[in-house]
């Protein structure tokens, strides 16, 4: 009797020391930015810093003022996607997720504004939005003073926070160009690439087989976050029901599981690393999308840490030590003297204190390059403070 193969086996460790790779934290690549910026489909972005600070970690040599270009170029843009959540993503991306995640956006819609938009016809709402954004980029509250003179019994912030929903509203510069101040005005997608330097090369339309273009990033976000679950997959960009989706690319894909027993898919074409391989000390900017994206978060943070990190709705910035989440970070650059703050989880060994302290330095210098002194101290990060930064 011939016995059926057994599926591997894959601890926390091996899932972990796999997703760094991915994520580009295992070693810095030499890509190039915009390249790496579709490698990782997207970078979380509710604010303006974390997308440089996440680079940082993950790319040799980075020079903030290129994502920045991207940026002022049009190239790449800053847009609500995966999880009905900000990102930064490629220009060409934002044209390919936006409406496959359209779902995600209505759901939130129904869940979050459904009663304070009752009697508000919301295809009606979302053209006289698109008017007025298409007109001049606007903020949520010149928007919404805008739309509450349609319906003037609605909150402002409802009706444009509705509007976000619907359209693909485009976070607009200078807001987050790197060392310059902007407000948070937006305009739509189409319009905004209207006006690009160079024209943006187009995806393929996702409506023509919304199926198959959904497969495609699937299949991405197991080259950038892989072997994951189903569940993973749709923690990542709030999708429902992607068994569906993943079902048909079974024979194309190989299949390990977790230790709890969980189904994990993954491309046959990429390495595993050893799980003992080393993992470097990297500094991480909140809402991380390798802190994010998977439903079962074991790999990058161990189950007695869980719940460190966050603050009802507000993240912190991390630190990965040996290839897991150990320590909260925060950041003072006022005054002439630029001070990190490390929080550890647990003590660090004084090796692990040197790593920390040679890649703080590097953070430094990046985020104060003109500072007159840095200096690293390990303390308790003060929540409400420097580090933590709120969902918008």
């Amino acid at each position: 009797m011939t016995q059926r193969p057994t599926t591997p086996v894959l601890t926390a460790r091996a899932l972990g020391r796999a997703t760094l790779a991915r994520q580009l934290l295992l070693h810095r690549s030499d890509r190039d930015v915009l390249d790496a910026v579709e490698r990782l489909v997207g970078l979380q972005a509710q604010a303006p810093r974390p997308p440089y600070l996440a680079l940082a970690a993950r790319l040799a040599d980075f020079r903030p003022q290129r994502l920045s270009d991207l940026l002022a170029d049009r190239r790449a843009v800053r847009i609500s996607v995966m999880r009905s959540t900000l990102h930064l993503v490629s220009a060409r991306d934002a044209r390919l997720l936006r409406p496959l995640l359209k779902p995600v956006h209505d759901r939130t819609l129904r869940s979050n504004f459904a009663r304070r938009l009752t009697g508000v016809d919301l295809d009606r709402l979302a053209a006289v939005a698109r008017a007025h954004v298409d007109e001049r980029p606007l903020t949520f509250q010149e928007l919404g003073e805008r739309l509450q003179e349609e319906w003037p019994r609605h909150e402002g912030r409802s009706l444009a926070t509705a509007a976000r929903q619907q359209l693909p509203l485009v976070q607009v510069t200078p807001r987050g160009l790197w060392g310059r101040g902007g407000r948070a005005a937006h305009t739509t997608l189409d319009t905004w690439l209207a006006g690009a330097p160079r024209p943006v090369p187009e995806p393929a339309p996702a409506d023509a087989d919304p199926q198959q273009a959904l497969a495609s990033v699937l299949l991405r976000y197991l080259a950038a976050f892989g072997p994951a679950s189903v569940k993973d997959m749709q923690t990542w960009c709030g999708l429902t029901r992607l068994g569906e989706v993943v079902e048909p690319l079974r024979p194309r894909l190989r299949t390990f599981r977790d230790e709890n027993g969980v189904e994990l898919f993954d491309l046959p074409e990429v390495p595993l690393p050893d799980p003992d391989a080393d993992a470097p000390v990297r500094f991480l900017p909140e809402f991380d999308n390798v802190a994010l994206s998977h439903a079962d978060r074991t790999r990058i943070l161990a189950p007695e840490h869980q719940g460190r990190t966050w603050d009802r709705n507000i993240a912190y910035r991390v630190v990965l030590v040996d290839g897991t989440i150990r320590a909260l970070w925060s950041i003072d650059t006022r005054g002439d003297r630029a001070q990190l703050t490390v929080e550890p989880f647990v003590p660090l060994t004084a090796a692990e204190r040197t790593e920390v302290e040679d890649e703080a330095a590097g953070v430094l210098r990046m985020t104060a390059p003109d500072a007159a002194a840095y200096d690293v101290r390990y303390g308790r990060v003060a929540k409400g403070g420097p580090g933590p930064a709120k969902t918008g």
